[in-house]
C-alpha cells in the first residue's frame, strides 16, 4: 500500500512525467519569488537608507554585509541540505524519513539561535573592525553598529522562514513557499518607510522593519505545518537529531554553505582591498557604499538564475532517487539553457548603459552624482564576464540534487575561493588604478571558472546520455 495520498502522489507523479519545461517554470517561479523576497530584504533596506539616510548610512549597511552572508550560509546549510534529501526521499517513498528531516532541520535552527547570535552581539566591535570598521568614517561605522545590534537576533525567524520555504518547495507546494516570503516582503515594504521617516528612526527603523517582517514570515510557514496542509507532516516527537539523516543533509548542505561562506569571505576581501589602497576615509567610504550597490544589484539581477536552479532541485533530485536517468538528463539539459539565457540578460542589465547608472540611482541620492558615476562603472566592470557563470551554477546545482555533495563542494568553492580570493589581493600590484583593479578580480574570476567547470559536467552529461541509450535499447527489446 502507498504511503501517500491521492494529491501527494499526483503531485509526485508530475515530478516523474510531467512536461518538463512547463514542470521547470512551476518550481521556478514560485522558488525565484520566494529566494528573490527573503534576498530583498537588505536590499529595501538599502535602497531607502541610501536615499533619505545618505552615504555614511548605506557604506555602514554594507559594512555588515559579510556578517548577514554568514547568517545566510548557516541558513543553507541546513534548509538546501534537508531539502535535497527530503525530495530524494519522497522519489523514495519513505515517508518517516522525510518527517525527521523536517524536525531535524527545526533543531538545527534552534541550535544555532542559542550559539551564533550571542557571540557576535557581545563581540560586535572587534567583528566590525574585523570587517573593515575602523577605516572608514564614523558616522559609517555607527551606522554599522546600530544596524547589527538590532537585527542579530532576528535571525532565528529569518533561518526558520527559509528552512520551511526550502521544505516546502521540496514536497510540490512551491506556492505556499512563495507566499511565505512574500508576506514577510510586502510586510517589510510597508514598516521600512513607516520606521525610518514616520517614526526618524533611520537605521534602526530599517532593522526593527526587518526584525519584524522575518518574523510575521515565520509564523506563517510554521501555521501551514500546524494546520496539516502540508505533505509531510510536522511532529513535534521528529525535532532531535538523526545520525542516519544528518551527515547526508549536511554533507549536501555543506556545499552551498561553503558557497555562501566564501561569499563571506570574499565580501569582507573586498572591504579590506578598499580600505588598504584607498587614500583616506572618505574615499574608503564611498568604494564600500558602492560596494553595496553592487551586493544590492547582484542578489536582484542573480536571483532568477537561482530561482531556476531551485525549480530544477526537486526535479533533479526526485527523478535521481527513481532511477529515471532519461528525465535527470533532459532536466540537466533545459536548466543549462534556461540559465544562460537569464546569465545573458545579466550581463546586459549591468553592463549595457544606461542600465547600470539607472541601478545606481536606485541606491543613491540624485544630487551625488560622483557616487552614481563611481557605483555605475564599478557594475559594468564587474559584471561584464557574468554571462559565462551558467554552466557553475547549473553545475553546482545538478551535483547537489543528486546527492554528490564532494564535487558540489568543489564547484562552489571555485569560482570564489580558488580563483576570486587570490586575485582580488593580487591585481592592485598590477595597476595603477587601484579600484579598478580590484573591480577588476570578479570577470577574471568568472572566465577562469567556467573554463574549469565544464570537464566535469562534461563527463555526467556523457553518462547520462550512455544511460539513456541504455534504457532505449532495453525498452525495444
Amino acid at each position: 500500500m502507498s504511503v501517500y495520498g491521492t494529491s501527494t502522489k499526483q503531485k509526485l507523479a508530475e515530478l516523474e512525467e510531467g512536461n518538463l519545461v512547463r514542470l521547470l517554470f512551476r518550481y521556478s517561479w514560485p522558488a525565484l519569488v520566494a529566494m528573490s523576497l527573503n534576498a530583498l530584504y537588505s536590499v529595501v533596506d538599502r535602497a531607502f537608507i541610501g536615499q533619505w539616510c545618505g552615504v555614511d548610512a548605506i557604506a555602514g549597511i554594507t559594512l555588515t554585509m559579510p556578517v548577514m552572508m554568514f547568517f545566510g550560509a548557516i541558513g543553507v546549510f541546513v534548509g538546501a541540505g534537508h531539502a535535497a534529501v527530503m525530495s530524494i526521499k519522497l522519489g523514495e517513498g519513505d515517508r518517516i524519513s522525510c518527517e525527521k528531516l523536517l524536525g531535524e532541520l527545526i533543531a538545527f535552527k534552534l541550535l544555532f539561535f542559542c550559539i551564533i547570535p550571542p557571540l557576535i552581539f557581545f563581540n560586535i566591535d572587534a567583528v566590525l573592525d574585523f570587517c573593515g570598521g575602523s577605516r572608514v568614517t564614523d558616522a559609517s561605522y555607527e551606522a554599522a553598529k546600530t544596524y547589527l545590534k538590532t537585527v542579530v537576533f532576528s535571525h532565528l525567524f529569518s533561518h526558520l522562514a527559509f528552512g520551511f520555504s526550502a521544505m516546502l518547495r521540496a514536497e510540490g507546494a512551491a506556492r505556499r513557499s512563495m507566499t511565505c516570503m512574500i508576506i514577510g516582503f510586502g510586510l517589510n515594504l510597508i514598516l521600512d518607510p513607516i520606521f525610518i521617516f514616520g517614526f526618524s528612526m533611520g537605521v534602526k527603523g530599517a532593522a526593527w522593519a526587518t526584525n519584524i517582517s522575518m518574523f510575521v514570515s515565520c509564523m506563517w510557514a510554521l501555521s501551514s505545518y500546524l494546520r496539516g496542509k502540508t505533505v509531510v507532516k510536522l511532529k513535534f516527537r521528529r525535532i532531535g537529531f538523526y545520525k542516519s539523516l544528518f551527515f547526508r543533509a549536511t554533507g549536501i548542505g555543506l556545499s552551498p554553505f561553503l558557497q555562501q561562506l566564501m561569499s563571506s569571505i570574499i565580501a569582507v576581501s573586498l572591504q579590506l582591498a578598499f580600505t588598504k589602497w584607498m587614500v583616506d576615509p572618505a574615499s574608503r567610504t564611498d568604494q564600500i557604499a558602492s560596494l553595496g550597490v553592487f551586493h544590492s544589484a547582484l542578489i536582484l539581477i542573480i536571483m532568477p538564475m537561482l530561482g531556476a536552479q531551485q525549480g530544477m532541485q526537486p526535479i533533479l533530485g526526485y527523478n535521481w532517487g527513481a532511477r529515471n536517468f532519461r528525465r535527470v538528463l533532459g532536466a540537466l539539459k533545459l536548466g543549462l539553457v534556461v540559465t544562460s539565457v537569464l546569465a545573458v540578460g545579466a550581463f546586459i542589465v549591468q553592463v549595457v548603459p544606461p542600465f547600470p547608472y539607472w541601478i545606481a540611482r536606485m541606491f543613491i541620492s540624485s544630487d551625488n552624482t560622483r557616487l552614481i558615476s563611481i557605483a555605475a562603472h564599478a557594475l559594468q566592470v564587474a559584471n561584464c564576464m557574468i554571462w559565462c557563470i551558467s554552466v557553475n551554477v547549473v553545475a553546482t546545482t545538478y551535483f547537489q540534487s543528486i546527492g554528490k555533495p564532494a564535487v558540489a563542494i568543489f564547484l562552489s568553492m571555485l569560482r570564489q575561493g580558488l580563483c576570486l580570493l587570490p586575485v582580488i589581493w593580487l591585481m592592485p600590484y598590477f595597476l595603477d588604478d587601484k579600484p579598478l583593479a580590484i573591480w577588476l578580480s570578479m570577470p577574471i574570476s568568472d572566465v577562469l571558472c567556467n573554463f574549469a567547470t565544464i570537464p566535469p559536467l562534461l563527463l555526467q552529461i556523457r553518462f547520462l546520455s550512455r544511460v539513456k541509450s541504455r534504457d532505449q535499447e532495453k525498452e525495444k527489446i
